[in-house]
């Protein structure tokens, strides 16, 4: 069982080479890469086309299986069926059912985690506002664009509150509000203890929201560690002022002048493209009645910005019903009900993430 001071994510010497028919080696993607990736973190795998991005994080996620080295996901072999209940995972493409509505979609990923039927309808509908798409609940996914799909494919990474984000690309088709957003979701889900793993293209999303990241190029580690530790340029200073007159700003060149023996370079700061973006279209919402497309979204749904969640022991603690008397249909009311022993439970659980998980139809092995 892991701990909370354990690496969410550790890969030593992760190595995977891909082999013909005849168990000829043909590719190695993934070339002994070691990182760590650490609770309440988010943390960004970057890297040009076939850097081994994509291999790397399908042996997180256990759709692979490495040649060599070692890799614990959530204290365990990222095979674990028990680890697999625990993350939420968006892929570059969301392979959606295009004859479902989001409504159906959600119920029925909550239904693959064996949600509650109260919980399930509750999170639907705290999603559905998130994503800003309650007012396309019923519309077949097919008519979707791709960022109001790729909507839908967030919401379903986070139906069962994990404790581990896997985004391939996750802003890959939205426009400047949606991005925003899904930067905004992230850092909430951070500051809640939660781990995010990101893959993205687009530099500028994970350099606003990532803590570390990781440059992949041929299979290899070429550059990690914090995003300011990489970025800050040590040997050059900024330094912003209030308001002055063109005097002042002479005076003040000629200080720097005298000092340094070099001619110091004055703009004015200005807001980023985003920034501006975000105003006008804001201002715009204010203004329109009808939406035609992805309506203003609500904040973070509830339960992902509520109090950290339990652990896996207290989950488990939590299954435990009341055994009910002979010849009552249950205890009375002010009874406290009687608790299974904890070793039951576990077992029971376990039980029931193996029928969920277990193949099914004619080819599959006899229970």
């Amino acid at each position: 069982m892991s701990t909370e001071h354990e690496p969410i994510i550790l890969a030593e010497d992760l190595t995977k080479t891909f082999r013909d028919f005849w168990r000829r080696p043909k590719v190695q993607a993934v070339r002994g890469i070691s990182f760590e990736v650490r609770p309440g973190e988010i943390f960004g795998l970057l890297g040009p086309n076939g850097s081994g991005k994509s291999t790397t994080l399908k042996l997180i996620l256990g759709l692979l299986y490495p040649t060599r080295g070692r890799l614990r996901v959530l204290g365990r072999s990222p095979r674990d069926v028990k680890t697999k209940a625990r993350l939420g995972y968006l892929p570059e493409e969301s392979y959606l059912y295009p004859y479902l509505t989001p409504e159906e979609t959600l119920n029925f990923y909550g239904d693959l985690f064996d949600l509650a039927a109260g919980e399930k309808r509750e999170r639907l509908e705290q999603l559905l506002d998130m994503t800003g798409l309650r007012h396309a609940r019923r519309r077949p996914v097919g008519e979707f664009s791709k960022g109001m799909a790729r909507r839908i494919g967030l919401a379903q990474a986070l139906i069962n509150d994990p404790d581990l984000v896997v985004l391939d690309e996750p802003t890959s088709g939205l426009d400047p509000v949606g991005c925003r957003q899904v930067k905004d979701l992230l850092r909430a889900l951070a500051r809640r203890g939660k781990t995010v793993l990101l893959s993205s293209h687009l530099l500028a999303d994970v350099e606003d929201v990532c803590d570390r990241i990781a440059i992949l190029y041929n299979g290899q580690v070429q550059a990690m560690g914090s995003i300011h530790e990489l970025l800050e340029e040590a040997e050059r200073f900024r330094l912003t002022l209030p308001e002055l007159t063109p005097e002042q700003v002479e005076r003040l060149v000629r200080v720097v002048r005298e000092l340094t023996g070099r001619e110091p370079v004055i703009d004015h700061p200005r807001r980023n493209l985003e920034q501006y973006f975000l105003g006008v279209v804001a201002e715009a919402q204010k203004r329109t009645t009808e939406q035609s497309g992805v309506a203003p979204a609500e904040s973070v749904a509830q339960y992902l910005a509520g109090p950290a969640p339990a652990s896996l022991d207290e989950r488990l603690q939590r299954l435990t019903v009341a055994e009910p008397a002979p010849g009552r249909s249950g205890p009375p009311p002010d009874a406290a009900p009687p608790a299974r022993p904890p070793e039951q439970v576990r077992r029971e659980a376990d039980s029931k993430l193996d029928r969920l998980t277990r193949p099914h139809g004619p080819d599959a092995p006899p229970s």
